[in-house]
């Protein structure tokens, strides 16, 4: 079933129906910054979509909510009321779900998909969801380099959950946030191999963009826009042939593995009860 008409919580629905009004009119743009700007200076494809055929994020946003408006006093409430989250294990797992590599990005959210998601059972599905981590990421970024909103650890001369990145994120805007884009659309994506799990998969995908409130690397309406990135990216790739192909794969690879009785091989139990305590 195409993204666009799965139904979804979350906030999905709202961002469907907002992006799938706009997106065939659109006009890709090309952005600074991001770590997949060789590819695109040069035209190659990134994961499944080549620059040109990205959407185009700073048309489809609005700007970031301006000071006193009440969007940024929403934004100020919801980092306040994370604040006391600090030394919990939410706050633990917010600082795990930071981590940018893909295999820690996969590893987030095997639990809830409740099956293994290796190189060694399900490549196919390993490598679709790393092509997409690149779109959704070089989809962000134009909107970053326009917007330039700062981040709030930043606005506040804090310290975020993880300080490793910290250097990195100083420079690099919070509007939209890339990293929930990315969370939002792995989801998207697995709900989909696994309807019986899809309740599960998405809320997991909104707590990953949560975890970056918590984090205090981005503001909640920093996460709201990067499920529009998520949404109008994974709309633009569902049109190719390789990932069409990919996903019927990934299919299979997921349905030999619940015939198998295949789980994570991880322990799932702290990021339940994290997720719980919150």
């Amino acid at each position: 079933m195409p993204i666009s008409k799965l139904l979804i919580g979350g906030g999905g629905v709202a961002a469907i129906a907002a992006v799938g009004v706009a997106l065939s009119d659109q006009i890709t743009t090309r952005g600074r910054g991001a770590p997949e700007a060789s590819a695109q200076r040069f035209g190659a494809k990134l994961g499944y979509l080549s620059p040109k055929d990205l959407p185009n994020v700073v048309a489809l946003l609005p700007p970031p909510p301006g000071p006193g408006s009440a969007t940024m006093t929403e934004d100020e409430k919801a980092r306040q009321a994370t604040l006391p989250l600090q030394g919990t294990p939410r706050y633990a797992l917010a600082a795990t779900d930071a981590v940018r590599d893909h295999q820690n990005t996969v590893n987030d959210f095997q639990c809830a998909f409740a099956t293994g998601i290796t190189t060694q059972h399900t490549p196919r599905l390993y490598e679709l969801l790393s092509r997409l981590r690149l779109d959704v990421r070089a989809a962000s970024y134009p909107a970053k380099s326009h917007f330039k909103r700062p981040r709030p650890f930043v606005v506040h001369n804090a310290h975020s959950c993880y300080a490793d990145d910290e250097g990195m994120a100083r420079g690099d805007w919070s509007y939209p946030s890339a990293r929930g884009a990315v969370g939002w659309a792995y989801a998207l994506v697995l709900a989909q191999l696994r309807p019986d799990r899809a309740d599960a998969i998405m809320k997991r995908g909104q707590d990953f963009g949560e975890s970056r409130v918590i984090c205090d690397q981005e503001w909640k309406s920093d996460i709201e826009a990067g499920k529009v990135v998520a949404t109008a990216t994974i709309h633009r790739i569902e049109a190719e042939k390789a990932y069409q192909a990919d996903l019927a794969a990934a299919r299979k690879e997921v349905e030999l593995e619940l015939a198998a009785g295949i789980k994570p091989q991880l322990n799932c139990a702290p990021e339940f009860a994290a997720l719980a305590s919150r």
